[in-house]
């Protein structure tokens, strides 16, 4: 069953106005790691304008820490053509364009050429920074509460 329009005719969906307008940041990277697809979500989120970041490495976002790591699982989803974060969620550490830390949640996609040959990786981002920044807070709480109650049975006992 097709989506269809109010007039009964098939929704058609402008693929290039929904990654522009989409509330996540859609960025596209080539097999080389270079950033071929920047919308407007990623503008917002990391800093960095489309075109200063068309054609730069992904290493624009990644903290110098991780870059080894990432560029390793990369080179590898590029060898084998598989990804195992299609479908589960990763979240991992970026930077801002001015330096401050994020926290990043996405998922990625490989795109294929006719020849089957991967063409690139879309990773699809959420900005986790404030939600992450809270669970730390409740772990921390946590943490000091169950001091305080062994601290408190000690003393009881």
């Amino acid at each position: 069953m097709d989506e269809r329009t109010a007039a009964g005719s098939p929704a058609v969906v402008d693929c290039e106005q929904l990654v522009a307008v989409i509330g996540d940041a859609v960025i596209v990277s080539d097999p080389a790691g270079a950033i071929a697809l920047w919308n407007a979500a990623a503008e917002r989120m990391f800093g960095f304008t489309a075109d200063e970041a068309m054609g730069k490495s992904l290493d624009i976002i990644i903290p110098e820490r991780q870059r080894q790591r990432h560029w390793d699982g990369y080179e590898n989803t590029m060898a084998t053509g598989e990804t195992r974060y299609g479908h589960d969620l990763l979240r991992v550490p970026a930077v801002h364009k001015d330096g401050h830390s994020l926290s990043i949640a996405f998922t990625v996609a490989l795109l294929r050429g006719t020849d089957g040959a991967v063409t690139g990786i879309v990773a699809v981002v959420r900005d986790e920074t404030a939600r992450w920044t809270e669970e730390r807070k409740l772990r921390r709480r946590l943490t000091d509460l169950e001091a305080a109650a062994q601290a408190g049975v000690a003393a009881a006992g």
